[in-house]
């Protein structure tokens, strides 16, 4: 055990080393010129030198991330303008008319591959999925975005005052995306939050939804309709206020990696080594996996509060939503697939709930090895459970079976 825990140490410091040495070296590049003769530049001491982060510095540390996928593909900043048409609002109250931007890439496909869009959940961007890229492009043609607000993407001032707003904001820039991708009849993918914002999509633009897969979503009930005596309680410790007014304050978990400053990548890459190594449900990233997920994700958490400030409109303390997709499933007009890993903190039972008042073929697989991300987790069982759910779009091939696939489980 010693050994064991000796060999994850050393991991864990080669892993941060690694990451530093990427983002300050990509930060030195291109601080080079103004910092030729800083007498500060000189003596500060580099543990304690700021990574300072960008829309282009967030692009490289995607592109380096990228460097581990085998499959060609192209990224580009898709225009979605500065409002949809007719529209008073701006991406959203915004004082600026300036031109909103996705970002988005795409995946080298076979011809006539059925298009499969990935939206990413709360906290992360499009490159999460960088296990899952080569597997899926073999079937799919493949196109991953950052949501408005998140990674790469355009950030806006975020000062929407509602849900229905805040919905708006994710809903209204996804369909515009959508117009300038010229996209229709594609499968939507959506993780966690980003879950909740593809069901949210497919109630209100059904027609373009050919399938709708959601990993571990958020959202399908109220704290009304899953009360816990254990939230009661804690509410009602000085923890829980405490806790409970941040939350309604829109404190957010980025804000304190900003806070942090020089110290912010390694609270990262501690969070990464923790969640993805010792504490893993399934297959463990390796130290170059590792060392530029933490880059990507610290310089998509420390750039601009944006998409991020959503969180208090979306959902009370608890993540429970203020307006529950189980209360929409009697509206549900897309054939639906739930993939949850089995350790996922995300209670499948909601979905199981909804289940009941669907009117459209709804299936909810369970991936072994797996929590809440389990694409991370179990990529190749979460790449069979996709096959799965997409089966009859995909029989046209004449490979797909009909029979679950060994070790997931139908619930």
């Amino acid at each position: 055990m010693r050994r064991a825990a000796v060999a994850t140490t050393t991991r864990t410091r080669m892993a941060a080393e690694e990451m530093r040495r990427a983002s300050a070296s990509a930060a030195a590049a291109e601080a080079a010129p103004a910092q030729a003769g800083s007498r500060w530049a000189r003596v500060w001491p580099p543990a304690l030198r700021w990574i300072p982060t960008s829309t282009d510095r967030i692009i490289a540390a995607e592109k380096r991330l990228l460097s581990i996928v085998k499959t060609g593909y192209v990224q580009e900043q898709v225009n979605i303008g500065s409002a949809p048409p007719g529209s008073k609002v701006r991406w959203f109250r915004s004082a600026s008319d300036e031109p909103r931007f996705i970002n988005t890439v795409t995946f080298d496909s076979k011809e006539n591959a059925p298009t499969l869009v990935m939206v990413h959940g709360y906290g992360a961007s499009q490159g999460f999925f960088f296990r899952n890229f080569d597997a899926l492009a073999n079937r799919f043609r493949v196109i991953a975005i950052d949501q408005l607000g998140w990674g790469g993407s355009s950030r806006p001032d975020f000062t929407c005052k509602s849900t229905e707003e805040t919905e708006a904001w994710f809903i209204d820039s996804f369909e515009e995306w959508r117009k300038a991708k010229n996209l229709s009849n594609f499968i939507l993918l959506g993780h966690s939050f980003g879950g909740y914002v593809a069901a949210k999509y497919a109630l209100k633009h059904p027609e373009h939804v050919q399938h709708l897969i959601l990993v571990g979503p958020a959202g399908f009930s109220s704290e009304t309709e899953h009360s816990s005596e254990w939230l009661t309680k804690f509410r009602a410790t000085w923890k829980g206020m405490l806790i409970n007014h941040l939350w309604e304050s829109n404190f957010t978990p980025q804000r304190i990696v900003r806070g942090l400053g020089p110290w912010g990548p390694g609270l990262v890459q501690r969070y990464i080594s923790a969640r993805f190594g010792t504490s893993s449900t399934g297959e463990l990233l390796t130290d170059q996996e590792s060392a530029l997920l933490t880059d990507y994700i610290y310089h998509t958490l420390a750039a601009k509060a944006s998409g991020e400030l959503c969180l208090k409109y979306i959902f009370s303390f608890g993540a429970f939503a203020r307006k529950p997709l189980l209360q929409c499933a009697s509206d549900w007009k897309v054939p639906t697939t739930f993939i949850y890993g089995q350790q996922d903190w995300m209670n499948y039972q909601g979905a199981q709930q909804a289940r009941k008042d669907m009117k459209v073929p709804c299936e909810i697989i369970r991936v072994p090895q797996g929590g809440h991300f389990v694409f991370i987790d179990n990529p190749s069982a979460f790449h069979s459970a996709v096959m799965y759910a997409c089966r009859n779009i995909l029989s046209g091939a004449g490979e797909e079976g009909l029979t679950l696939p060994d070790g997931l489980i139908s619930a």
